[in-house]
């Protein structure tokens, strides 16, 4: 609205010319592609509602472009480096059990962290090798569990979890804190970052960098790309794809770093 009113427009006067000139302003003063695109869809939302309520004749956004903002590539952890990140847990410390059960159970299972902090002790089943995991939209599936992570799991429960008194409403929640709560996505940040810290990883690391790990190197090895899917709760096939970008790039590097033709150039 400052935009227009500097431009002497008022908000039923609108064209798709005016926001055109609009968007490149915002070009000029160094707005992101992303946060364009994001300014954009507000921008269509706001003239589709006035629209709607008879405000404005026409919705000058219909043919109006979003600015292309590429595809992220999330950082991807070696197992190396997750392996590093595990020796560095200090397992004479109280909580030290705990969060190597968590480092095992987001790589080995691929949880969101928001998955992992609702974890219930009734959801692991042992025998079967499976977790029953509740994801976006309250919605269920099952995730096998590796021999390796049940394996911490079961120290974790031995020497920790049963001796802990959990609060009104968690006790068969499986991650506690220390006093018996249920432990806060902010915690399992913590953890993952002091962890990398202490294993020196320069790279930008979360609890999601985990999962990126986990599906990344199943499709290295060469899992189908529809069972990562399912493992991971995506809704669509092409929310996973993304895996398949990582895969060729990390090829690439790998030939350009490998075939005898460029080290021969490279030397």
């Amino acid at each position: 609205m400052r935009y227009l009113n500097s431009e002497g427009k008022t908000i039923d006067s609108v064209t798709e010319g005016d926001l055109e000139l609009f968007l490149a302003t915002l070009h000029d003063v160094g707005i992101a592609p992303r946060s364009q695109a994001r300014i954009i869809s507000g921008i269509k939302s706001f003239f589709k509602y006035l629209n709607m309520e008879h405000i404005v004749a026409t919705n000058p956004t219909i043919l109006l472009p979003s600015p292309q903002v590429g595809r992220h590539l999330p950082e991807v952890l070696t197992l190396s480096e997750i392996d590093s990140m595990i020796a560095c847990i200090d397992l004479s410390h109280p909580q030290g059990q705990r969060n190597r059960a968590i480092i095992e159970v987001l790589y080995g299972c691929g949880l969101r962290v928001s998955e992992l902090v609702e974890l219930r002790l009734s959801q692991v089943f042992e025998q079967e090798e499976y977790i029953v995991v509740i994801g976006k939209g309250n919605k269920q599936r099952l995730v096998p569990i590796s021999g390796e992570a049940l394996e911490q799991i079961s120290l974790y429960i031995e020497h920790t979890r049963s001796h802990q008194v959990p609060k009104p409403g968690c006790e068969d929640i499986l991650f506690l804190n220390r006093r018996g709560n249920k432990l806060t996505r902010v915690m399992i940040f913590y953890i993952i970052k002091q962890l990398c810290e202490l294993a020196g990883i320069r790279k930008t690391v979360s609890p999601h960098t985990l999962r990126h790990s986990f599906a990344t190197h199943l499709l290295e090895g060469g899992a189908n790309l529809r069972a990562i899917q399912q493992m991971l709760g995506h809704e669509t096939i092409e929310t996973t794809e993304i895996y398949v970008h990582i895969d060729r790039s990390t090829l690439r590097n790998e030939i350009l770093l490998h075939h005898p033709r460029n080290t021969k150039h490279n030397s």
